[in-house]
């Protein structure tokens, strides 16, 4: 069960930079995220979770009840979340660096 985006330690939207491939070619290596803990994880929400103690990117999806955190790129396996994580936030915007290339993200709550 994940806990709420909300117990991250700060509710505070902040960046962090796409390091590697997995989430190619949505979010490339040296892309720019602006992750939000205060916004609820939902189905296919591109999300940030501390899973065992590791720090993993992902899209997250549910299906017929369990959880996946899965990559863009083909070349890396999802990774199906069996126990407890903590959310760290879900990405509301991306930017490549380049000026005016920004695009944001938003989820249904359904």
């Amino acid at each position: 069960m994940a806990t709420s985006g909300c117990s991250a330690e700060t509710t505070e939207p902040y960046a962090l930079r796409v390091m590697g491939d997995s989430m190619s070619p949505e979010f490339d290596d040296g892309h720019i995220i602006i992750v939000d803990p205060a916004v609820p994880l939902s189905h296919e929400a591109y999300a940030v979770i501390d899973y065992s103690g590791e720090i993993l990117f992902g899209q997250y999806r549910v299906d017929e009840g369990r959880q996946w955190l899965c990559y863009l790129n083909p070349d890396h396996e999802s990774v199906e979340l069996i126990s407890k994580f903590d959310v760290k936030g879900v990405v509301i915007q991306r930017s490549t660096g380049r000026r005016k290339e920004l695009k944001h993200y938003e989820y249904s709550t359904n």
